[in-house]
Order: C-alpha cells, then structure tokens, then sequence
C-alpha cells in the first residue's frame, strides 16, 4: 500500500489502520510503502505504472487526484483513466494552529500581523497545492492579505518546524493536530470545514469566524491501477468497509482524530473525484496558484 506523504502524516496514520485490518482480515502481510515529492505525484505515479493484480495499492489524500491536474505542470498519470477507485475512505478538515507559546491569540490577530508585516507571517503545508496551503490562500484571499507559503514534503516536517518556532502557524489535519491540542502543546483557532468537528466541538468554524465562503475538507481514498478485476476491487471495498468498523480505527480516525467515516463505493468515490477535479480547477484559477 503506497502512500505518496512522509510517515507520520494524516494519510499515513489511515494507511497503517487499514494495512493491519487487510493484513488480520486475509492472513497476508500487507506493507506500508511512504514515496512522498511532488504533492503526492511521484507515489501516485507509482501506483499508476504498477500491474493492476490488486497487490499495489493508493492510499493517498486529495491533491495528487483533484488538485495537481490543474496545477499547470505535466503529470505522468490521468487521475480518471489510470485508476480504479475502491473507496473513499473518510472526509477530514483542519485547524487552524500556533505553538501553546506564541503570543497570536485568535485569528484576527493573525491577519492584523499580516496586514502590518507583510509576508512575514508564515505558515507550513505538505507541497505546493496541499490542503493545508488551499485553505492558507483562501484565508489570505478573503482576508486580504499577504503571508508566506513555506512547502515542505510532508504534514510532519511542518508540524516540527512549527513547533520548533520556524513557522507562525499551520492549517493542520485534525488527525495530528487533536493529540497535540489535547496535550497542551497547541492552541487552535478555528476548522476550515462548514462543518464544527466533534473531537474539537468548541472551535469554531471559519465561516463562523467572519471569513465567508470558507470550506476546505478533503478525502483520503484508495485506489489500484486502472484494469483491476472488478472481483479484486469489490473484495478489496468489502475490507475497508470491515476496516472502518473496527473499534480501534474509529477510536484513532474519529474520536481522537475528529475525521468522518465515508467508505464510499467504488461507483461514489468515482463521481466524487470527477466532481472535485472541477470544484478545486475553479478554486486555483480564483487564488492563482500554480506549480513552482
């Protein structure tokens, strides 16, 4: 199973949930394979190219699926015609966060900094085109301001600089963040989803917060090569739906985590990236980001 991230990292917690629920459920070693660059293109690359026998498999977040196509750099792979989607797996947003010691109390003042530094507040995401730098251009865009994007290989390279003061602040996937928040070690603002989070229901929402028509939630999903047997993909759909159920993945992906259960059916999650690729082409074009 081949995640296109660092370890340690959102779509990496769910990819070892579901390799051990795989591994117990067919009484076959299921190995976790990190192949991070390129927002996720070198890994999803990876999969693409791979015999489709049901034994390579995707477990990847949204961008190198829906978001790098519209990038404007050439990619080795169609995200339509090269895959065969299994499901979606859950649906997760982030939080907006600052290190328990930085002295940005909410996120007002986060943009009163901006606005009299420009380019001086920074914060982190996992590449160029990740959610978590969407959701900071979209805060910059209807604030109207000017911060400075810091891309880094992965969700926990960023997490450390930020703890480490390197960075002003992170949108952080809720998966890494809650532990952190719970233990003191992170203050959090507000969610980027339309929706509170049930880990973290006392934060608000962005929109809630003042900034209108903010909503960044994002999937993680699996997939195999295009060509797949459909028997394989519908006995592999059948396993996370099982893996989804289990005690000890809800507890980590949803209580702790504050993420939300999908396990979506091959047809679903199909329409869902189709849609997505449309919804985050516009979102580009009105933020004007694009492959560096």
């Amino acid at each position: 199973m081949v995640v296109p991230y660092v370890a340690g990292g959102a779509a990496d917690i769910t990819a070892r949930l579901i390799a051990q629920s795989f591994s117990e459920s067919m009484g076959q070693s299921v190995v976790v394979e990190n192949k991070p660059g390129a927002n996720g293109s070198i890994g999803t690359e990876l999969v693409a190219k791979s015999a489709p026998d049901g034994y390579t498999l995707l477990l990847t977040a949204s961008g190198p699926l829906v978001v790098n196509p519209s990038m404007g750099k050439k990619l080795n792979y169609d995200p339509i015609k090269d895959f065969a989607p299994i499901s979606s797996v859950i649906s997760y947003q982030y939080a907006v966060v600052v290190t328990a010691t930085s002295p940005l109390q909410n996120l007002n003042e986060i943009v009163s900094e901006a606005k009299l530094k420009p380019k001086q507040i920074s914060y982190g995401s996992t590449g160029i085109g990740g959610g978590g730098h969407l959701a900071g251009e979209l805060f910059a865009l209807i604030a109207g301001v000017e911060m400075t994007h810091v891309p880094y290989k992965g969700a926990a390279p960023a997490l450390a600089d930020l703890l480490g003061g390197h960075l002003s602040f992170t949108f952080e996937p809720l998966v890494t963040a809650v532990p952190l928040i719970k233990a003191g070690k992170l203050k959090a603002f507000a969610v980027s989803a339309s929706n509170r989070s049930k880990a973290l229901p006392q934060l608000p929402t962005m929109q809630e917060a003042g900034f209108k028509g903010f909503n960044i939630a994002q999937f993680q999903g699996l997939l195999a090569p295009a060509g797949t047997d459909p028997v394989i993909i519908a006995r592999l759909y059948n396993e996370v739906v099982k893996a989804l159920k289990a005690p000890g993945t809800v507890k980590r992906l949803v209580d702790d985590g504050g993420n939300e259960i999908i396990g979506s059916s091959p047809k679903d999650f199909s329409t869902q990236i189709q849609n997505e690729l449309k919804m985050y082409a516009k979102l580009l074009q009105d933020a004007k980001i694009q492959a560096e």
